[in-house]
């Protein structure tokens, strides 16, 4: 692997996470962000467990393509094996969070089977293939773009949980300063859009 392939990691990496945000720039996985966003530990849990669905769905995902439905012209199952790899996966995650934190798990509740009808998720896997990433890229689309969601639902609660102290009016209260406070932070983001 030579330089220019990291410096095309990184540069996809960076990409990913903050120029094109799965949720304040694709607004993809939006449910969560609002529905987890009301505590931090609870969001954090939430990007951890992503992080690790979107990045081993991407792996999984991007095998299963090139070995199997590319070289068997079955391409056009894509989106129905993905949603099974994705499906499997949130299974297992969640069993280990059950066993391992059921504290989390509590907090966490419908939203945690709701990963698997993410459609961050699913679209990740989509965008890889959409994009003819290798396995490698895949993977650190995946990985950025998990990063990516998980530092704008921590972002988000931290906001929710300081916005608790606040006075604010009554027609505001709940989701209108919620989806005030998502679009500031999308504009936010959108600085980031000449990194890249």
């Amino acid at each position: 692997m030579n330089s220019e392939y990291f410096v095309k990691l990184l540069i996809v990496l960076i990409s990913a996470a903050f120029v094109n945000n799965v949720i304040l720039s694709q607004f993809l996985g939006i449910c969560p962000f609002i529905g987890i966003s009301n505590k931090i530990k609870t969001a954090a849990g939430m990007g951890f467990a992503v992080i690790f669905v979107i990045t081993l769905s991407s792996a999984i995902a991007s095998l299963i393509y090139k070995g199997i439905l590319l070289p068997f012209e079955l391409d056009y199952l894509k989106t129905i094996v993905f949603i099974m790899v994705i499906a499997a996966l949130v299974q297992f995650i969640e069993m280990v969070i059950k066993k391992f934190s059921p504290g989390l798990y509590d907090a966490l509740g419908v939203y945690l089977p709701l990963i698997t009808t993410n459609c961050a998720v699913l679209g990740v896997a989509l965008i890889n293939v959409n994009e003819n990433f290798d396995v490698v890229t895949s993977i650190v689309n995946g990985f950025g773009t998990a990063v990516g969601f998980t530092i704008a639902i921590v972002l988000m609660a931290g906001i929710r949980e300081r916005m608790e102290y606040n006075e604010i009016s009554k027609s505001f209260k709940g989701s209108p300063i919620v989806l005030i406070t998502a679009t500031l932070m999308a504009m936010a983001f959108y600085g980031f859009a000449g990194l890249v």
